[in-house]
């Protein structure tokens, strides 16, 4: 069976497990108050170009969300996402249950525009009223779309203008980052945005996520936040370890190498159908990849490769979503190509 199912059916990219192996006697303070997590922290302010930021390491993407969320957020205030957004569509009344209401819009592209933020003010009238008080995205998109530089700052922009936190979800940050459509870097999106994090799960770590906070007042008694909501990790040094492990060599560093090699792989996968005449669901740039298929097909493919179906059926026809990740090779790109190729002629 050949997997393109997620960016996380692997295990951990070597170079991590090197690390994770290397420091696994060690005896550290716990929770994160250790020298790994400290020199992380300090590796990814020097990377996003901000030493006054606040550095949590997480256990996941969804803690990362709803810990966040709460902890910015009044009882009374809501967050704006679109419906494809993950905390909407695909994290189970997580934030909800945190007592904060999620307004969904419908998007354009898989992104949140601020027409839409404006929309769904339309909603608030007083204080028998949810106040939206935050836009939650995510860089890329869960369609594998990405937000330029013009469309962040526009996005902060309006944000500045409603008064609302900017929060970026960025489970697949380093898809984007090496994504050839990209004209944002890292230090210009930790400037527009309020707070976000780093994914390591889905970029060659076993798991864990660095969530940088940059407004002092959403710092305030964070960690409280993050053992009330279950994400404060006992042998947090290793979430840090992989996080050295990946940021070593700057530019040059693993956690780069591992994302453009996933947007390489998902590229070719692309081309290769796109040259077929298969039609795409989403436009998507970075490493999921989303063709659509006669069910018949799909059945047939899933005997050999392990894949998503993305949409309902309709028409005889079903999207399904291909991911490709830090060992996804060459060959088995090319098995699929050839699997598909079979199943037109």
């Amino acid at each position: 069976m050949i997997y393109f199912r997620s960016d996380y059916s692997q295990g951990a990219h070597p170079k991590v497990m090197d690390a994770l192996v290397r420091t696994n006697l060690e005896h550290t303070d716990g929770y994160g108050l250790d020298e790994h997590c400290a020199n992380g922290a300090k590796m990814i302010q020097e990377w996003i170009g901000d030493r006054d930021c606040q550095v949590y390491m997480m256990v996941g993407g969804t803690p990362c969300n709803l810990t966040f969320i709460a902890a910015s957020l009044k009882p009374y205030e809501s967050v704006v996402s679109v419906r494809s957004g993950h905390i909407y569509s695909h994290e189970t009344g997580a934030v909800e249950a945190t007592g904060h209401r999620i307004t969904a819009m419908d998007g354009e592209n898989g992104k949140l525009t601020p027409k839409q933020i404006d929309e769904a003010w339309k909603e608030y009238e007083d204080e028998h009223t949810l106040l939206p008080r935050m836009a939650y995205i995510s860089q890329p998109t869960e369609i594998g779309t990405i937000y330029s530089r013009s469309e962040m700052i526009a996005l902060r922009e309006k944000c500045k203008e409603r008064g609302m936190i900017l929060y970026v979800d960025g489970a697949r940050l380093g898809a984007a980052l090496t994504c050839k459509d990209n004209d944002l870097s890292i230090e210009e999106l930790a400037q527009l945005c309020d707070g976000f994090y780093i994914g390591g799960t889905k970029n060659g770590a076993l798991f864990g996520e660095a969530l940088i906070i940059r407004n002092p007042e959403q710092s305030d008694h964070f960690r409280w936040m993050m053992k009330r909501q279950g994400g404060l990790l006992a042998k947090g040094r290793l979430i840090g370890v992989q996080f050295e492990a990946l940021l070593e060599g700057g530019k040059d560093c693993v956690y780069l190498q591992i994302a453009a090699h996933a947007n390489e792989m998902a590229e070719l996968l692309r081309n290769g159908l796109s040259q077929m005449g298969i039609e795409f669901y989403s436009n998507s740039v970075t490493n999921q990849v989303f063709p659509i298929f006669p069910v018949s097909m799909v059945e047939k493919l899933e005997e050999d490769f392990f894949f998503h179906r993305w949409a309902p059926e309709s028409g005889g026809k079903v999207p399904v979503r291909l991911v490709t990740g830090w060992g996804t090779k060459k060959e088995e790109v090319g098995a699929f190509l050839e699997a598909v190729r079979k199943g037109i002629s």
